[in-house]
């Protein structure tokens, strides 16, 4: 069946039937792809019929379809031209997340949550201006996601419109785990109330067959009898923006779904439209599974939902087994979480204190600011969140934070290069950021026992924000100092006068190594060095460089107004003079890859940082 549908102009002179074969197919499909590449296979599998829905009831790209998040896309992909998913996430294969370059279906590459509403609202409106008064803006967001302040924001704009937008709430129960709040509360009364199976059950029994039942949905939501809204339950938060609502539908029954989006299409002004549906649907693993772990997978076992390979320790670990070491001895010690506790490290400290972690659903604004709170109030909190998403909060930092020296710690996970999730998600634009922030300071520990070391210092400020930044996957092996200067550590020496010093920073404190050794090896003079406090500048720094004429620095952050400069400029204040050779990541979008390709792109692999600095040492 999938091999027939080559745009979404093909699904439309299927039967019921033929439609249900093909789900089945589809979600065969994403399984066998997704379990050889990795990828999100649990969202993907919920909305295999909301997207067949979606495509045979809206003209894409004349009505446009925004994805929030985008995870959720791989059936968009499928049904859009795109099928082999062989290279997904690899570079020269599928993006994981919708990409314009693939296809004039995508329009929305940005996979941070709650952004779709106001790119809904701006493209609605513009089709509004510009009297193409038949397109629609359609956007799919998660209830996950409508816990972001900024979908809310949307919401209030859109309720005041009169443009042909159409916001589908995908709802799960789930993000990365089950969402929180009072609008999960809500939600879930309205998932949960008897009324609606006596429904379903009372027009399955009455109308028989799915082309009865489909005329049944189709009618009742369509002639205005409401019975979804008005049978089952008040969904007064929305009627109150002054949106009309549709729903809940079940979103694994194609006849419900299309009914629903029809109505919704066909009014003409904002709509929301209430999905129920499961998330891993049709694969009993994801089915079964309590935890979440099919949210995203790397590669697993099809029959079982197994990892082909265990995950190596890695520092996520390192730091989850820290807090709760803390957390027994510091009884103010609080842990904070934008709707992801188990993929930052606090699913274990959340164990054990319960009362103790705070999720706030996707917000990371409201996370800093609270966290200020929190300061305020005699507690330490703790935000773990990914290196990307923080970019998302940085005005909080500064004037919540900083400003009013609240002692406030940001772990952050996957800093630096990431890889395969695209241009979103890698944690490069940190550094760069955050050290014009007065006050803060920032580590980025090279191993465990750093990285254990920085997060208790950073604990103990009790006056200014302290940031431990570390990046995604295995540790690697311990790089112990042979002596300091100041806070600066040397890693490795070679000869008794050096003139080239090569500074990493975290995770590149082992490539400084490697390089250092391969310069030494024509003969020079070298030393290796690093500092776990990088921000503010670290003490000894100069002392450390005395005698050298050239200064290497490597990071897995911006090389231009990164800390390789600032360290760079504030060595030349104190008269220190030598050549400065910056190497890091390049101030532009990366293409989704491996972290390897990456690395070896940017020219941040030991043998050509090594090839620079001989070169440099050569003129």
């Amino acid at each position: 069946m999938l091999e027939r549908i080559a745009s979404p102009q093909d699904l439309r002179g299927l039967d019921q039937d033929e439609l249900t074969d093909l789900a089945s197919e589809i979600r065969d499909v994403l399984v066998e792809s997704v379990s050889r590449t990795g990828g999100h296979l649990g969202p993907n599998l919920g909305v295999v019929e909301l997207t067949l829905g979606l495509h045979r009831v809206f003209e894409s790209p004349r009505d446009t379809l925004v994805f929030d998040t985008g995870h959720q896309s791989y059936v968009h992909k499928l049904l859009t031209g795109r099928q082999d998913f062989t290279g997904l996430r690899s570079r020269g294969g599928l993006a994981g997340y919708p990409q314009r370059s693939e296809s004039e279906h995508d329009v929305v590459e940005n996979s941070h949550a709650s952004t779709s509403l106001s790119w809904a609202a701006g493209i609605a409106r513009g089709y509004t201006l510009r009297g193409e008064h038949e397109r629609t803006a359609v956007a799919v967001i998660g209830d996950g996601a409508l816990t972001g302040g900024m979908a809310w924001e949307a919401l209030n704009s859109i309720s005041a419109s009169h443009d042909r937008v159409v916001i589908v709430v995908n709802d799960n129960g789930r993000s990365y785990a089950p969402t929180i709040g009072g609008l999960a509360r809500k939600l879930d009364g309205i998932r949960t109330d008897p009324r609606y199976e006596q429904f379903l059950g009372w027009g399955k029994r009455t109308f028989k067959g799915r082309g009865a039942l489909r005329n049944f949905a189709y009618n009742t939501v369509m002639h205005g009898k409401r019975a979804v809204k008005g049978l089952i339950t008040d969904p007064g938060m929305f009627d109150d923006l002054g949106l009309k609502y549709v729903g809940p539908v079940d979103g694994h029954d194609l006849a419900q779904v299309e009914a629903a989006l029809t109505h919704a299409r066909d009014f003409g002004a904002p709509v929301l439209v209430h999905v129920l549906t499961e998330k891993g649907r049709g694969y009993s693993p994801a089915e079964e599974d309590v935890a979440d772990r099919f949210h995203a997978v790397g590669k697993i076992h099809p029959e079982t939902g197994l990892p082909v390979q265990q995950s190596r320790f890695g520092w996520t670990k390192v730091f989850a087994e820290e807090m709760v070491a803390a957390g027994r001895e510091r009884d103010e010690l609080v842990g904070i979480t934008a709707a992801m506790l188990a993929p930052v490290g606090l699913q274990p400290f959340a164990d054990e204190f319960p009362d103790r972690v705070i999720d706030v659903g996707i917000a990371e604004q409201h996370a800093v600011t609270s966290a200020a709170g929190l300061a305020f109030a005699g507690l330490h909190p703790v935000f773990a969140v990914y290196a990307t998403f923080l970019n998302r909060a940085f005005d909080q930092v500064l004037l919540d934070a900083a400003l009013h020296g609240a002692g406030v710690t940001f772990m952050l996970d996957r800093a630096g290069i990431t890889g395969d999730d695209g241009p979103s998600h890698n944690g490069m634009w940190d550094m760069a950021l955050l050290r014009h922030v007065p006050t803060i300071q920032i580590a980025a520990p090279r191993d465990a026992s750093s990285m254990r070391e920085a997060f208790r210092q950073a604990i103990a400020v009790e006056d200014a924000p302290t940031v431990v930044r570390y990046p995604k996957g295995p540790v690697g092996d311990e790089l112990p100092a042979l002596r300091t200067v100041g806070t600066m550590e040397v890693l490795a020496e070679h000869g008794d006068m050096p003139t080239v010093a090569v500074l990493g920073l975290g995770p590149m404190a082992a490539t400084a190594v490697d390089v250092a050794a391969k310069v030494a090896a024509d003969g020079y003079g070298v030393i290796a060095a690093t500092a776990t406090w990088v921000h503010p500048i670290p003490e000894g720094l100069v002392d450390l460089l005395e005698g050298c004429t050239l200064v290497v620095t490597i990071e897995d952050g911006l090389t231009d107004a990164g800390i390789g400069q600032e360290w760079a400029d504030a060595a030349r204040l104190e008269g220190h003079r030598a050549t400065w050779v910056h190497r890091g990541v390049p101030r532009e979008f990366l293409q989704h890859a491996s972290r390897a390709q990456i690395v070896e792109d940017a020219g941040l692999d030991a043998t050509a940082i090594a090839d620079t600095v001989l070169a440099e040492l050569a003129d």
